[in-house]
């Protein structure tokens, strides 16, 4: 019926999204790959498990059968695939860790360095990318384990908040009469207006009448840190990242517009009894303790 458990896990997520663009972008493969391991489950069984219409995807009998027993088969599977894992007395092997780069600034130095030299056995691969990009990697379990902002509740996940942080507006500690004279109206905005937080910000700068003459637009978070160091405009910046850059020469602008960001650690709910995931869960919490969140 399954060639393989991936074909499991990709037919639950047409279930959860009815969606195959979706399903497909979740799962981080291209839409064409998720049709044919569909194609080779129905031609298995013989009969189709959706019907595709104008208005969307549904479920058909014979798939709502499948999916009663798919999931008990992968979580066998999984069960299976865990204790097999969970044997090793020791970590080992390589763990993915996903996160964006800007959090990895403030983060990893705090705990890699330790894991290391605790596990020999051990290696870290790093990937940086959006933090819904790592999300859907998590869920297509290309990542094992992630360090996310404000990330989305799936059944398939654990997700524990480590933190809160704020975005806001930060200056230079030596303003540029020019560029960073927030009131009088010319100064200039510096960040990556695609992000939502970027978008609630400014929405709430025109309620609040903050005004500026021009923006300039980058997704590289550090970059605005470094151009509003500089002098060159104010940065919409997360705080953690402002205070870790340079906690001297970046000084944060009282009252303006803010967002409130959550931190969490995410992972896939049958990686949880993984012993690599349980010390890298712990070594990750003990940085963030009650007091810094």
């Amino acid at each position: 019926m399954f060639s393989s458990s991936k074909d499991i896990t990709y037919f639950l997520e047409v279930v959860n999204t009815m969606n195959f663009s979706r399903a497909a972008e979740r799962l981080g493969i291209a839409q064409p790959s998720l049709s044919l391991a569909i194609q080779r489950v129905e031609k298995s069984l013989g009969t189709k498990v959706f019907l595709r219409s104008k208005t969307g995807v549904s479920i058909t009998k014979a798939g709502e059968q499948l999916l009663i027993h798919s999931k008990k088969l992968l979580q066998a599977w999984e069960d299976l695939r865990n204790k097999a894992i969970a044997a090793e007395a020791e970590p080992q092997g390589t763990c993915t860790i996903g996160m964006h780069a800007a959090v990895s600034l403030y983060t990893s130095g705090n705990f890699i360095p330790e894991l290391l030299a605790t596990y020999p056995k051990l290696n870290i691969k790093l990937v940086h990318d959006l933090s819904r990009k790592i999300v859907e990697q998590i869920i297509s379990a290309n990542i094992d384990i992630g360090l996310v902002i404000n990330p989305i509740k799936h059944p398939d996940l654990i997700i524990k908040k480590l933190c809160t942080d704020v975005v806001t507006l930060w200056n230079s500690n030596t303003p540029n009469k020019y560029n960073q004279d927030i009131t009088s109206g010319n100064a200039v905005l510096i960040c990556d207006p695609e992000l939502s937080q970027s978008q609630h910000i400014l929405k709430h700068m025109k309620k609040s009448n903050i005004r500026f003459n021009r923006i300039i637009s980058t997704n590289n978070l550090e970059l605005i840190a470094e151009l509003t160091i500089k002098g060159a405009g104010i940065g919409i910046l997360p705080s953690r990242l402002a205070k870790f850059i340079s906690p001297t020469k970046l000084q944060k602008i009282e009252k303006a517009p803010s967002y409130t960001d959550e931190l969490c650690l995410v992972y896939r709910l049958e990686s949880k009894n993984i012993k690599t995931t349980q010390v890298i869960k712990d070594q990750v919490k003990k940085i963030f303790s009650i007091k810094s969140c």
